[in-house]
């Protein structure tokens, strides 16, 4: 077969399956190499002891169970604790920020309030004295007169 593989006399196999073959016998051969230790490592985990009949075997199985139990227990409390820092810090992040946002609203209500003083304080244009009118008026009158002769 032209562009192919020959796996044995009469059986070729196309071009584009090849690199497929190859790999399918690299997994094969490295399972076949795994030695059977590693396939039969214990799990750990909770066990049912009931079954064992020897007092020591059932107290070893027993113990690991305590023991089993115990890390599972401490590194629960350690992530949520973990956790639990990591809220309280963003708690006070976010104290801060309300701080100062009130801080800008206070600002902001104090220099909305000036204009409004301002406004009620400053004297209305009807209340003016006659005098002062005239005064206003005379010193604008003369520059008019002057600009005309």
């Amino acid at each position: 077969m032209i562009g192919g593989l020959v796996l044995a006399p009469g059986v070729a196999v196309p071009r584009v399956l090849a690199p497929l073959l190859v790999v399918a016998q690299c997994v094969l051969t490295a399972s076949i190499l795994i030695p059977a230790v590693c396939l039969a490592q214990d799990v750990p985990g909770i066990e049912i002891c009931t079954a064992e009949k020897a007092m020591e075997r059932r107290t070893s199985c027993l113990q690991s169970n305590i023991d089993f139990l115990q890390r599972t227990i401490n590194k629960l409390s350690a992530d949520h604790q973990q956790k639990i820092d990591a809220a309280k810090a963003q708690i006070e992040a976010l104290k801060t920020t309300v701080i100062s946002l009130q801080k800008i609203v206070n600002d902001l209500q104090a220099s909305q309030k000036k204009p409004a003083e301002d406004v009620n304080k400053a004297p209305p244009a009807a209340k003016e004295t006659p005098q002062a009118r005239d005064a206003l008026q005379t010193k604008d009158a003369p520059a008019s007169k002057e600009g005309t002769k």
